[in-house]
């Protein structure tokens, strides 16, 4: 009777959380919140060294003095006692065994409790899984081998006592002798596993952003700066080519301000000593720019001559080219005095404190969290050290700035409607079919009005990508520190976009 009494009660104390939080309307809180990161941070405090290392003393700091822990399988108990059956159990003798918890990937929301306008705690909900190891007659607990156990939901009731966070109630359920609780498993709810794999495939470093609604909701960093230095949740990287968008949403801000025209002639304000003799430059505009058909080699150093020249007539056809952007840079200097790094810092840096985003070495904040870059064997690079910006290549940045700015884009924020139509619109056909190049942005089409923005970037050592779907608000940022970091894409574009993401595989490898 007594695990039915406690089952009683713990049911009737989560439809009374769930009646509360119907009537008052709770409001989640947003994955990039300070809220979010302060709980996110107690949760692996509790349970990455806690649980998972036998570190008693990670819990009588954290929980509350009147702490309580219902279990749908194990009855109800107070401090003292879950610590002494912690103690007895998963951490005693050596000869039995010990179980990891692992938290399952973008299950946690976070959620706000106030009381007359002050925060006074946080309700936190989720689902995570439970591996164990079980020590064989002759085997010992180091070589062991780790097995799934259980998957159950569980939420935690965070309280402020006085200045300092403490866990006040535990509620774990709804327990199955299954890998899922409703969703799919894979190797991105499991950290460890992700460490594996990239290990397998050589990556240095890896950083993931997930943006959902409109908003980014997740940063994932996994790898080392260099050895025995974990990447932090603030690494910078260079992006290489995804300094384009960038330098394209400028553009793109001030056509909407009505202080530059995507159709007007570039001549009027920049003119390149190289094509000076050429007619064909007075057909360079921003929408021609932005959309890749100037007809420029990607740089002109790849020419034999060293000198800029035009490969077609611009406006007749799509081809990729850097040199199309710096010519852009050199439009809007000319015109407006300033430097494209202060025409960032003003349009979009500043607004979107996307403080760790520069376009010039000299300018980072803390060279220490940068991600050396690498080549597939392990050896380093050098760093590029821009002394002033590069309108293609170079941005350095982090997952949490660049995601905040891709959010911006998905939104539309500064941008008119009759140019943010204009930036989603087919300007021009590439080879493959189904992709196109819209104003700074590839385009998809999946089907069914359906699409996707994107952008890669490649250099020595870098490897980087993302897709937006504005339709959903969705998104996905990678960026990687190594020659042939692309590996990774795929499988993360399946576990992050589902059919999207298998959908934009099939157009790329058709």
């Amino acid at each position: 009777m007594k695990i039915n009494k406690s089952i009683f009660h713990l049911k009737t104390i989560l439809i009374g959380i769930l009646f509360f939080q119907i009537q008052f309307g709770f409001s989640q809180e947003e994955k990039n919140s300070e809220l979010y990161k302060t709980i996110m941070s107690k949760d692996s405090l509790l349970f990455n060294v806690g649980f998972n290392t036998c570190d008693v003393k990670q819990f009588e700091n954290l929980f509350s003095d009147d702490f309580e822990f219902y279990h749908d399988k194990d009855s109800i108990s107070d401090k003292a006692e879950f610590l002494r059956n912690f103690k007895k159990g998963l951490c005693g003798s050596p000869t039995t065994y010990k179980a990891r918890r692992y938290l399952v990937s973008n299950s946690t929301e976070v959620y706000p409790l106030y009381k007359k306008g002050i925060l006074y705690g946080a309700m936190q909900m989720g689902i995570h899984q439970f591996y164990e190891k079980s020590v064989g007659k002759n085997e010992s607990l180091a070589n062991a081998k780790e097995h799934f156990g259980s998957t159950a939901k569980f939420t935690h009731v965070w309280l402020l006592q006085n200045g300092v966070w403490k866990l006040r109630r535990s509620f774990s359920y709804d327990h199955q002798l299954t890998s899922t609780a409703g969703i799919k498993s894979s190797i991105f709810d499991n950290d460890q596993e992700i460490k594996k794999w990239l290990a397998q495939n050589n990556i240095p470093t890896l950083g993931i952003g997930i943006i959902n609604n409109g908003k980014l909701q997740e940063i994932k960093i996994f790898g080392e700066l260099k050895k025995g230095i974990a990447a932090p949740y603030n690494t910078i990287w260079n992006v290489a080519s995804l300094t384009k968008p960038v330098t394209a949403i400028v553009a793109l801000k001030l056509v909407s301000q009505g202080k530059w025209n995507l159709d007007e002639p570039l001549d009027k304000y920049w003119i390149d000593p190289d094509i000076a003799s050429d007619p064909n430059h007075k057909l360079l505009t921003t929408r021609i720019v932005l959309s890749h058909q100037t007809g420029f080699p990607n740089w002109r150093f790849m020419n034999e001559s060293k000198k800029l020249d035009f490969k077609f007539k611009p406006g007749t056809q799509y081809s990729y080219s850097g040199e199309g952007m710096e010519y852009l840079r050199l439009a809007l200097e000319k015109k407006f005095h300033k430097t494209l790094d202060q025409l960032a810092d003003e349009l979009i840096f500043k607004p979107l404190k996307m403080n760790d985003t520069k376009f010039i070495w000299n300018d980072i904040i803390d060279v220490s969290r940068y991600a050396i870059n690498y080549d597939n064997k392990g050896n380093a690079y050098e760093p590029v050290k821009n002394k002033t910006a590069n309108a293609a290549d170079d941005l350095l940045t982090t997952i949490q700035d660049y995601g905040t700015f891709l959010c911006s884009v998905i939104n539309g924020d500064g941008l008119s409607k009759k140019v943010f139509e204009e930036m989603n619109s087919h300007q021009v056909a590439q080879k493959k079919k189904d992709k196109y190049f819209g104003l700074g942005f590839e385009i998809y089409d999946l089907g069914n009005d359906n699409y996707a923005l994107s952008h890669g970037g490649a250099d020595q050592g870098v490897q980087t990508l993302f897709f937006l779907l504005p339709k959903t608000k969705q998104g996905l940022i990678i960026f990687t520190n190594v020659d042939d970091g692309y590996k990774v894409y795929e499988k993360l574009l399946l576990n992050y976009l589902g059919e999207n993401g298998q959908k934009l595989i099939d157009i790329e490898t058709k």
